[in-house]
């Protein structure tokens, strides 16, 4: 008698989010070993607390609010997909877009005030750091913004964005909790 061994194939989408679980994970080692040697640092120096007591918490306030309601807006774009709506995707795909480029706009302005008062990557280790946290974020937001961008263009085009959109917003949301690790490390720890 001869077995006949039926071999399931993963689905795409079932592939994308295992690819993307696997992204995250790496990146969560990125963050973690970026933001554990800036509290290390951070414990064993002193004179942190004045040089954070220079950045704006009113502006990284609203850049949180920003980019909480932009986590929103992917779910709504999901939920639209869902739905069948595809104007409902590309509207609330538009809309992260948009408040995604609201926060590299903000995070824009913030470096180049620190930046004017000479408060440059260089200006010692606070800033070292604050630079290098903030920009490997804001990688990640205008990374985000880009597939973001693509998929709306394809949903421009009538071409179905389908699980896409729930891996794309997956990878919006890591984000959006990288930033909220950041906000308190960096803007309320003075």
């Amino acid at each position: 008698m001869r077995m006949t061994v039926v071999s399931e194939q993963p689905n795409p989408a079932r592939r994308g989010k295992i690819a993307l679980w696997w992204l995250i994970a790496s990146e969560v080692m990125i963050f973690g070993g970026a933001v554990g040697s800036y509290i290390l640092a951070r414990t064993a120096g002193q004179g942190w607390s004045a040089e954070a007591a220079h950045l704006s918490t009113s502006l990284a306030t609203i850049n949180t609010f920003v980019l909480l309601t932009s986590s929103m807006t992917m779910a709504m774009a999901f939920a639209a997909y869902q739905k069948v709506d595809q104007g409902g995707v590309q509207k609330f795909l538009l809309l992260t877009i948009l408040l995604g480029l609201a926060f590299l706009g903000i995070k824009a302005y913030e470096y180049t005030s620190h930046i004017m008062e000479g408060l440059a990557p260089w200006s010692g280790s606070f800033w070292a750091f604050y630079y290098m946290l903030t920009g490997l974020h804001a990688l990640h937001v205008l990374a985000g913004v880009i597939v973001n961008i693509i998929l709306l263009l394809a949903a421009g085009k009538g071409l179905s964005t389908g699980y896409r959109v729930e891996i794309a917003g997956l990878y919006w949301h890591f984000v959006d909790i990288v930033w909220i690790f950041l906000f308190p490390l960096l803007y309320l720890s003075y």
